[in-house]
């Protein structure tokens, strides 16, 4: 097993993932290491820069196609065959191992862009060697294994890359390829069919999974196939056809021999020699017993293991997409692939285990329940029908043609459909019979397959085919939704982080299409219940070694330590196990009690215990350390149960907690009044959970049947998780739940979300009941604006009665035809054909005319409550076409880049729905509570009433608003709000001269509404019928006249008829709104409980209702069960969500009548910046899980609209990242705005790379591995970020970005010694992570990219922009020039930042923030050579500040706030402001200062002192003060350094 660190005594970080694994130094071409390559990191063989730069391939680079120096190449060698060749002989084949290639050489050639600059240039199809064909086959792979653009390069000779596919399949012939080169070979074939979206690889490599494919079948399958699919005879007629006609013309033409009928059968064959002769290369066929000599199957068979394991996926990954599934399921079971590696020896050898893994998954998928001619999911009844048919249709033969198998022909299905019982019938068939049955009756394969001999493969064959399977959603129930220990630690299914992408695994990858929708759930399902596997295992292995389990005297397992989140049992038993429901072998329910003490801990970690509540979840463990501490040897070859004296693990829901008295604990059911609560009493706490049914069932069984022992009565440890982390159990629920039901997502959206189909058959132009003419209230703030808004339309405005309006003003309603131009989505390759916000469109281009109406709104009342919020943002063109789309049915998706308005874009598409289409309801989802916080505040800005919108989850008390939008909070306030309305029915009644007891209840005030006061309207206009000449007749006859006589100015002029009419218009229209509010306040005043209050204001009342996705794929089964309804979806931040917890949110209602109500769907993102977190890299690289739904749609081609102006950055800095997107410009405001045309004071420039060498000797550093940290950087941003706030920056204004947790945490170490103590200084905004920082934006930014050996992470281009793209005035980047300079995929950003200089450039005349300087006059420069340079500038600005004041006598150290602040120059920013943002720092990191990791020798340079990591105080040993409160006795704190490995979309994923 792979080495998993975090499980010894004192270890207890996380590991990281090896970006870069490499083989051992003494296997490499390198010369000797120099001491920086071997400071601090425990990867084993870390290169560094400097052997990079020494190495051969380096220098031959440089030589023959280096580009690092910005030149074009130039000087650079001519191109030489030569020298390809012997790269490749003696660089890139592998002689021996299991690796195919020599990873590290394999790595250094991709850095150096050897395939961009090289190969691909200089390939020539007529002249391009084996060794040419192949290098670039292993450089495309080396991209793929570290999740960079592998295509790309390619679109520079489109027809060539042709002509380079067309040299790769025909790469085998005439020669003979070892095993490693096979490996490679199809290695890269799978990478070609996982990038179907990619239109140059589609084109060229579906051709392979043609029908013509069906050339190599054998006849009897042929005879089938065509008989079972009748649609392909004449497409297959049109084949023979032109095969005649070429053969009359003398032409020779035989499509049997061309490379799509012969390439994938002959790669099955190649394959089968492999498993049948290579695998075991000293072993006969059959001889089972032989043993092998242990260093030839290491050697050679590992190698040979690796390529049948990729041959299994190769074959997975085609059958699990429907475009190559259709015409190869028939091969590989005319071959019989799955039969033929059930029989193999690798199958059941121990090293055989991911090999049969695999081999499972692919009979999984060869009998998948879908009508493959079709594409449709087959009813389990079809199925089974199905299968009955089939059976009776054999047994018709057998009856008829063999008298043998008579017995067979008359039995009972049920008696016979089960592997063992067939087998058995089987049997009394000679070979030849058997054989004769196989081959020649029922066509399973080729009587020429040699295989057609053996006995036993006859056998298997026809027991795959005929024995019944068991239905896919009997096998997903019957799942176990906790893991257990035997999932938690195997490689293949769950792998440890260190995942490399060099093997594969035995998971399912979510890539751009799928077979069905339950296809997709199930493998989200896997996908997430491992994913959260692995995170339950890594809280094990963090929390039991605390416990220190030993064997006691008396022979029993006791602890000598404690644990933060695990406790020892002090009882355990079973309660109840109740009968099974009809149908099922598990039981309904099993519940046990456990208790426990807390006797042990402090306070705070009692209540976090006592916390424990319904739903939770915990989890059951049994420890049996050995009796004696394991040897060195013996702990090398453990595996981790093994090293913790784990036997089992069993997971658990909670039901109720009591105290030592038996009382109820944290009870929400109501069985416990508020008033009656009491605090709990004693330590012993006793808890009743509910076991998993489906995994009690199988132990049970096993017990019985297998005399195995009862793990139920061994427990003797109770585990628990954080809370934020533990929701597994509920999404895996609805997933599930999902998957029992007929799952509808709506016609419109089905074949585009499994990825076929036209991809622009959701959107708004080709749906049916289109919104012909939409009022866009204040969307356009002027006639103006609305031409602007539509450059490719001629604009005519009219009035209502469709004259001609010369001066139109807002709000206007505009017909919106299908074929307006102006709202342009285009699929991701093409380029937008909207202007940018400055630019123009052609004036001689034929314009389509569009009809805008502009109306005068109705008065809305008197009272300033009445007016309706207005918008002030000024919506760009693209911004107006997202809005257009997005109030029309069908799906919307827009791409959103930094600062383009995102979210106000939202608002308004929610703003005009909501007064378009007012009986609908919109359901709001993002990914995190801030995001859907900054939404809710800016909904409530515009004119939606407050009593229709509902935020439900955690995050609405963060909400900046006094208002409680919670569901209590706003059952609260309708029913305040009832009172205020009855009161003014009351006053109505009076002005009335009516008893004021009409306004008693809603009910009786409807009641006054229709007897008094809407007849009261109706005779008033009567009235007015005939009297539209007296202008005071309205003033005089208003019955209401006395209610409104308390509005803020006189209602009435008794001047003009018309304005008078209008304005009695308003006023009644408050009223009508008053009594339509009591309406709908009538069932809060009827239905009495809270809890039916709440419900029914989410289920009829609100009409905009926000959550996150989390929160609603845990609620899904109560939205359902309470009726919730929906007709809009809208989504931010969707590139964010993992794809299951975008699509749970789809299904929150039932269907209506067979059909999903669901009209629109609006996905609002950026697949340009990271995607969703997923901690481990295995199912991140291998399985893709870290891909959103919304970049699946972008990858499938489905059509988008991307905002295309920023207001965010200065125009210069944007510049740095706007190249990744379509046509992304400069909004007015960030050209015109005087701050962005204002130089930064005291820089040179706005933005800057900073090179910064070796520190003190020493660049990047790993303390522990893959834990990276570079001192010099710390350092050099501190002193620059001291520099700043001596100018007088707020410390609000700037932000310390970097790469790495490990680097976070030593610059909060830096800043907590330099900075903190002096609160003229004070902390940063913010030091984060880029990945933890996404979202967000400040005025300056300071990015540190720690990395000096190689690129890392940030090689990911969504990683680059993100880190671009978060400053508004200032970027200052600090890195190693020489290594990120020659970074392919970085280069657009780095070319332009290396314009500059790479010396920090000052402008020392500038003594504070305020400068006049223009940003494009640098000044008088003063370039800083390096960190040291720039600690001894802040001191001299010190000294000349205490010069300056002539009150600074004492020491730095011992100078008061007070003094440093009046001799200083600084900004208004308080010291009380500092210190309330120390406070925000350390609240978010409380835990950073006590367990800090700096250096390896634990040293870190701080001003002119230095202190070492054994000076920190509170170190308190854990297992002698467990009692106490210091964090860093408690490696499982809820702080960040607890997870001190634990990364994000950094190469593992941090936490979440």
């Amino acid at each position: 097993m792979t080495k998993v660190y975090g499980t010894g005594v004192f270890d207890f970080r996380r590991h990281r993932v090896a970006e870069y694994p490499v083989e051992q130094l003494q296997q490499q071409q390198i010369p000797e290491k120099t001491s920086d390559s071997q400071t601090g990191s425990n990867v084993p063989s870390s290169i560094t820069l400097s052997e990079i730069q020494r190495d051969r391939l380096t220098k031959i680079a440089m030589e023959n196609w280096s580009k690092a120096d910005g030149g074009e190449g130039g000087s650079n060698k001519p191109f030489s065959p030569e020298l390809v060749n012997e790269i490749y002989e003696t660089e890139l084949v592998v002689k021996s191992g299991r690796n195919p290639v020599p990873l590290q050489r394999v790595m250094i050639l991709e850095v150096s862009q050897y395939l961009e600059n090289y190969l691909w240039p200089n390939f020539d199809p007529k002249t391009a060697s084996f060794e040419h064909v192949m290098s670039m086959i292993l450089m495309i792979n080396e991209k793929f294994r570290e999740n960079i653009a592998a295509w790309s390069c390619f679109y520079s000779r489109k027809d060539m890359f042709k002509e380079f596919l067309e040299c790769v399949l025909r790469l085998k012939e005439g020669r003979s390829l070892s095993i490693a080169e096979k490996t490679n070979y199809l290695l890269f074939m799978i990478n070609a069919f996982q990038s179907l979206e990619d239109e140059i690889v589609s084109q060229n490599i579906l051709r392979l999974a043609s029908l013509q494919c069906w050339h190599s079948l054998s006849y009897g399958r042929f005879q089938m196939e065509l008989c079972l699919n009748r649609d392909l005879m004449k497409r297959w007629k049109r084949t023979t056809k032109k095969a005649k006609e070429a053969m009359k013309r003398g032409e020779v033409f035989d499509p049997s021999t061309m490379v799509e009928a012969t390439f994938v059968r002959n790669l099955i064959h190649e394959f089968l020699e492999v498993l049948d002769s290579k695998v075991f290369p000293n072993r006969e066929n059959g001889n089972e017993n032989d043993m092998l000599d242990a260093s030839e199957f290491l050697e050679a068979g590992d190698a040979c293991i690796l390529y049948c394991e990729r041959f299994m996926e190769f074959l997975i990954d085609l059958l699990s997409q429907l475009p190559t599934r259709r015409f190869l399921k028939p091969l590989i079971a005319d071959v019989a692939v799955v039969s033929k590696c059930h029989l193999s020896t690798l199958y059941r050898h121990e090293k055989g285990k991911l090999f049969a893994q695999l081999v499972d998954l692919l009979q999984f998928y060869e009998g998948f329940e879908i009508d493959d001619r079709l594409g449709r999911q087959r009813t389990d009844d079809e199925v089974v029908q199905s299968h009955y048919d089939q059976f009776q249709s054999f047994q018709l033969l057998a009856f008829k043609k063999i008298p043998k198998l008579r017995e067979l022909a008359l039995a009972n299905i049920g008696s016979i459909h089960k592997r063992k019982d067939l087998s058995k019938k089987l049997s009394v068939l000679s070979p030849e019979e058997l054989r004769d049955l196989v081959c020649c009756k029922l066509k399973l394969v080729s009587k020429d397959d040699p295989w057609s001999e053996r006995v036993d493969f006859l056998i298997e064959v026809m027991v795959s085919f005929f024995e019944k399977q068991q239905s896919q959603k009997e096998a997903i129930n019957a799942l176990p939704l906790y893991p257990n220990e035997q999932i938690m630690w195997d490689e293949s299914l769950v792998p440890s982080i260190n995942y490399t992408g060099e093997g594969c695994l035995a998971l399912p990858k979510l890539n751009l299409q799928f077979l069905t929708l339950h296809d997709y759930l199930l493998r989200n399902f896997n996908l997430f219940r491992l994913e959260s596997t692995y995170e339950i295992r890594e809280d094990i292995q963090e929390a039991l070694p605390h416990l220190l389990a030993h064997i006691n005297n008396e022979g029993e397992t006791a602890f000598r330590g404690w644990s933060r989140m695990a406790v020892p049992i002090k009882q355990f038993r079973i309660k109840e196990v109740k009968q099974p429901n009809i149908g099922e072998v598990k039981p309904s329910s099993a519940t046990a009690e456990v208790t426990f003490s807390i006797s042990s801990y402090k306070s705070h970690l009692r209540s976090e215990w006592n916390s424990l509540k319904e739903h939770d979840v915990l989890f059951l463990l049994c420890i049996r350390p050995s009796f004696e501490p394991l040897s060195t040897e013996e702990a090398s070859n453990a595996t981790v149960p093994q090293k913790l004296g784990l036997q089992c693990v069993r997971g658990c829901e909670v039901v109720e907690i009591r105290d030592e008295d038996g009382t109820l604990m944290n009870d929400f059911t109501g069985r416990i009044k508020r008033d009656e609560w009491k605090p709990p009493k004693g330590d012993l706490r006793t808890v009743t959970v509910a076991l998993d049914t489906a995994q009690y069932h199988i132990d049970v069984t096993d017990i019985a049947e297998n005399g195995s022992d009862d793990i139920y009565h061994s427990f003797n440890i109770l585990m628990r998780r954080k809370p934020k982390e533990n929701n597994f159990k509920a999404i895996l629920e609805s997933i599930r739940d999902l998957m029992n039901e007929s799952c509808i997502v709506p016609d419109w959206l089905h074949d585009i979300f499994l990825g076929y189909g036209n991809p622009s058959a959701a959107q708004w132009t080709n749906m049916p009941d289109l919104l012909e003419t939409v009022d866009f209230k204040d969307t356009f703030l002027d006639a103006d604006h609305v031409r602007e808004s539509f450059p490719h339309s001629k604009v005519s405005f009219t009035h209502p009665d469709g004259t001609e309006n010369s001066s139109p003003k807002p709000p206007f309603r505009i017909q919106l035809p299908r074929s307006l131009k102006d709202v342009l989505a285009l699929p991701g390759n093409e380029k937008s054909a909207l202007p940018l916000a400055n630019g123009t469109v052609d004036a001689n281009s034929e314009k389509e005319e569009l009809i805008v109406e502009a109306y005068v709104p109705p008065d809305p009342g008197p009272y300033p409550q009445d007016q309706p919020k207005q918008n002030s943002v000024k919506f760009t063109a693209t911004q107006v076409g997202a809005i257009i789309s997005g109030i029309q049915p069908g799906l919307t998706m827009v791409v959103g880049p930094p600062g383009t308005g995102k979210t106000d874009t939202a608002v308004q598409i929610l703003n005009v729905l909501y007064h378009n289409c007012p009986s609908q309801r919109t359901l709001i989802i993002t990914h995190s509570n801030q995001a859907l916080n900054d939404l809710f505040e800016k909904i409530m800005e515009r004119d939606v009433p407050a009593r229709y919108l509902l935020r439900l989850g955690q995050g609405e008390q963060e909400l900046a608003t006094d208002l409680d939008f919670s569901r209590q909070g706003r059952v609260n306030a309708m029913l305040v709000r009832r009172l205020e309305l009855l009161a003014e029915v009351e006053r109505l009644a009076r002005s009335l001269q009516l008893p004021a007891d009409l306004g008693y209840t809603c009910e009786t005030a409807g009641y006054f509404w229709l007897l008094h006061v809407y007849s009261r309207w109706e005779q008033f206009l009567a009235a007015c019928a005939g009297n539209h000449e007296k202008p005071t007749f309205i003033q005089d006859r208003f019955p209401f006249k006395e209610f409104f006589s308390n509005a803020p100015q006189p209602v009435f002029t008794g001047k003009s008829f018309e304005k008078d009419m209008r304005t009695a218009k308003g006023c009644f229209r408050h009223l009508k709104t008053m009594f339509q509010e009591l309406e709908e306040c009538r069932a809060f005043e009827l239905l009495k409980s809270t809890v039916d209050r709440s419900n029914y204001l989410m289920t009829k009342q609100a009409k905009i209702v926000a959550m996150t996705c989390t929160h609603a794929a845990l609620k899904r089964k109560d939205f359902l069960n309470l009726g919730f309804k929906y007709d809009n979806l809208l989504m931010e931040e969707s590139a964010q969500i993992l794809e299951i917890e975008t699509f749970i949110p789809m299904l929150l209602q039932r269907q209506e009548d067979g059909h999903a109500r669901l009209k629109r769907c609006i996905l609002i993102g950026d697949h340009h910046q990271l995607p969703p977190v997923v901690k481990n890299m295995a199912f991140q690289k291998y399985s893709h899980m870290d891909q959103s739904l919304f970049t699946r749609f972008v990858r499938l081609g489905i059509p988008y609209i991307e905002l295309n102006a920023q207001g965010r950055a200065r125009p210069s800095i944007a510049r740095l990242y706007n190249w990744r997107y379509r046509d992304l410009g400069d909004l007015a405001s960030v050209k015109e705005d005087i701050v962005f045309h204002k130089a930064n004071g005291g820089f040179s420039y706005e933005y800057q790379l900073v090179d910064v060498p070796d520190y003190n000797g020493r660049g990047e550093t790993a303390p522990s591995p893959w834990f990276y940290q570079n001192v010099g950087e710390a350092e050099y941003i501190v002193s620059v970020y001291i520099y700043m706030r001596l100018l007088g920056y707020p410390a609000n204004k700037i932000s310390i970005l970097t790469t790495y947790n490990g680097q976070k945490l030593l610059i909060r170490d830096v800043i907590s010694r330099r900075c903190v103590p002096y609160s003229f200084i004070g902390p940063p905004h913010k030091v984060a992570t880029v990945d933890k920082f996404q979202g967000q934006q400040n005025d300056i930014i300071l990015l540190s990219l720690v990395r000096t050996r190689f690129v890392g992470h940030l090689r990911d281009v969504r990683r680059l922009v993100v880190a671009m793209s978060r400053a508004r005035l200032g970027l200052y980047v600090f890195c190693r020039r020489s290594l990120f300079e020659q970074c392919y995929e970085l280069q657009p950003t780095f070319q332009l930042l290396l314009q500059r200089p790479e010396h920090l450039a000052l402008n020392l005349n500038e003594p504070t923030l305020f400068t006049d300087r223009h940003v494009d006059d640098t000044g008088p420069i003063h370039f800083v050579s390096g960190p040291e340079e720039m600690e001894n500038i802040i001191n001299f600005k010190i000294y000349q500040a205490q010069t300056a004041s002539h009150q600074f006598s004492t020491p730095i150290e011992n100078t008061s706030v007070q003094e440093l602040e009046d001799g200083s120059t600084m900004a208004s920013n308080s010291a009380t402001d500092d210190n309330n943002l120390d406070t925000a720092m350390e609240t978010e990191d409380n835990s950073d200062k006590n367990e800090k990791v700096s250096s390896e020798e634990g040293l870190v340079t701080i001003g002119t002192g230095e202190v070492t990591a054994e000076e920190e105080p509170n170190s308190n040993d854990e297992t002698s003060n467990p009692n106490s409160n210091d964090e860093t006795a408690n490696p499982n704190s809820n702080d960040e350094t607890a997870n001190i490995g634990t990364n994000s979309n950094e190469e593992t994923a941090m936490e979440q």
